[in-house]
């Protein structure tokens, strides 16, 4: 009796000894105002975390009872805890300390005063690289010339891009090396801009007539070991810059170098995860290979993941080559660009979709978004209804009649709240009143059932998530405006903006279920702001700086400490 009393009770001491061991947290953060982002329990005090994922979320007296000798602890003061921010649409990529920034750009002579200081450091020969200039907040809100760069760039290519990535201003430079003329017809899905009078070219390429640039040999200033060393710095510094504005999840559409992430990881210095996309295709070996390239890198992982595949509708608002129904107010013998014709871009939907792909279709104008949506509706008719998650990215402007069909068809509105603020000082001179009512309908698509995904759309918007939700909540000039708001019944709460910003972006990529909000079992990546976003006066919004970073547990950035 003696034996079995001792078995059992060393039994029940062994059980709790473990128990205790497996609840002891690695961190605690206590003391917060922790917005989880669960309806479950949409509030908490603190959270604690063991290894990559949260443990427990609740009170600070339960929350204090998982502390040991080892654990860290935070102490955020009543400051407000929200989930990682992750970025449904961001083109991230190693930064070039040399490229000419010259977003919010309003006098065009600085463009040229950049490109000539530029040209000063760099051999004759050498390509200079620049852009996010925006003509809409020139003082002339006229299209740039080459003549702005010519006098100061004889010797070297010169390539800016404007700000949403649909067009460039290039030097005659470049004009003559790549053989672009008067003669040179505009490319299917671009446009060479011309002088109306002279019919030469101004140096502006719009959309598909970028790929006519040419450069041949040009002299490189660095060896392949100083570029490769060089790039490897970028992909530091465009991390750093993530990790600062608390950007934890990192969706790229498109392509990247899945390698060097992976290397990244290796070393320890990957901080946020990461999904990378690739070119949707009509071509089916090519999509067996991504197949394979799913299978390495599977949704099931939580770091480097396989993304969905982006194709192209139509252009840009700001460079007029969005596809819309009707003609442009300001451009009347234009209605946009189709980068592919309808059967053609159908074609590949279907046949990805038939082989499991999740598609994101870029469509910004009425038409375009039109068109997305039949050819997914076309795909759910022809290869059956499945959790798709398809996606248009930006779903800038709508038909009324569309905006249903996002939530009957289950497709995911990615869009980008900085673009509205950005474009809403051309939007209505381009397509009217009217048509603009149907631009960046969030609580629209929210009220008719559709799943919203934020993003930043970087480099073409700043990476900084603040920015997206000051635009969501207030739809008014960085700068600050009276009244409403641009179309104020489609705001957000700030709730809301948050929520799209975190679960929102990790259900458009299949991660919802370990994701996106602050919950036991899921991934700890955690966002400690400086300012209580949900209660500061919306001019306070933009000045909000992000205190830590926490992602999979572990502290990366810690503003007090840089």
């Amino acid at each position: 009796m003696k034996i079995v009393t001792f078995l059992f009770l060393s039994g029940i001491m062994l059980i709790i000894s473990s128990c205790n061991r497996e609840e002891v947290a690695d961190l605690v953060i206590i003391n917060g105002k922790v917005f989880t982002v669960d309806p479950s329990i949409p509030y908490a005090e603190a959270v604690a975390i063991k290894g990559e994922f949260i443990t427990e979320v609740g009170k600070n007296s339960k929350i204090l009872k998982l502390v040991g000798e080892k654990t860290s602890v935070i102490d955020a003061k009543g400051r407000l805890v929200i989930p990682g921010f992750n970025d449904a649409h961001i083109h991230f990529g190693p930064l070039d300390p040399d490229y000419i920034e010259l977003r919010y750009t309003t006098d065009p002579a600085t463009i040229t005063e950049k490109v000539a200081a530029m040209v000063a450091k760099s051999k004759p020969g050498q390509v200079i690289r620049g852009g996010h200039w925006d003509h809409e907040m020139f003082t002339t809100r006229e299209w740039p010339t080459k003549e702005l760069i010519d006098r100061v760039s004889p010797d070297n290519p010169v390539i800016l891009s404007r700000a949403d990535g649909h067009s460039v201003l290039v030097n005659s430079y470049v004009l003559k090396k790549s053989g672009i003329t008067k003669n040179t017809p505009d490319p299917p899905g671009g446009e060479i801009q011309r002088d109306p009078v002279t019919g030469e070219p101004t140096g502006i390429l719009k959309d598909n007539a970028e790929n006519l640039i040419r450069l041949g040999d040009v002299s490189v200033s660095l060896t392949p070991e100083e570029q490769k060393a060089k790039t490897w710095e970028g992909y530091l510094l465009a991390l750093k810059e993530a990790r600062e504005y608390g950007v934890t999840s990192i969706q790229i559409p498109g392509s990247a170098d899945f390698e060097v992430y992976e290397k990244l990881k290796e070393q320890g210095l990957l901080t946020s995860r990461i999904d990378i996309g690739q070119a949707l295709t009509g071509d089916t070996n090519r999509l067996k290979r991504y197949l394979e390239l799913a299978k390495k890198y599977p949704r099931d992982s939580n770091w480097i993941r396989f993304g969905y595949l982006k194709v192209f509708v139509d252009g840009s608002m700001g460079s007029g080559t969005a596809l819309m129904f009707e003609p442009f107010n300001d451009r009347p013998e234009t209605s946009g660009l189709a980068m592919h014709p309808y059967e053609e871009f159908e074609d590949m939907v279907l046949k990805a979709d038939r082989m499991g792909f999740q598609i994101g279709a870029h469509a910004i104008g009425d038409k375009a978004n039109f068109w997305a949506l039949n050819a997914f509706e076309k795909a759910m008719q022809v290869n059956g209804r499945r959790d798709s998650r398809h996606r248009i990215e930006h779903a800038q402007t709508l038909q009324q009649s569309d905006i249903p069909r996002f939530g009957q068809l289950g497709v995911i509105a990615s869009m980008q709240p900085t673009h509205c603020i950005t474009d809403k000082n051309f939007y209505e001179k381009r397509v009217g009143y009217e048509r603009s009512k149907g631009a960046y309908v969030w609580r629209s698509l929210l009220d008719a059932g559709a799943i919203l995904a934020f993003g930043t759309d970087y480099q073409v918007e700043p990476i900084n998530p603040m920015e997206g939700l000051y635009a969501a909540v207030t739809r008014k000039d960085r700068r600050g405006e009276e009244g409403e708001g641009w179309f104020p019944e489609q705001k957000l709460t700030m709730e809301e903006a948050i929520k799209y910003y975190t679960w929102g972006s990790a259900y458009a990529q299949f991660m919802d279920d370990r994701k996106g909000i602050i919950k036991r079992g899921y991934l700890a990546d955690i966002v400690i702001t400086d300012k209580d976003l949900l209660t500061i006066p919306e001019n306070e919004i933009m000045k909000t700086k992000v205190d830590y970073t926490i992602v999979g547990g572990k502290v990366v950035y810690s503003r007090n400490e840089e």
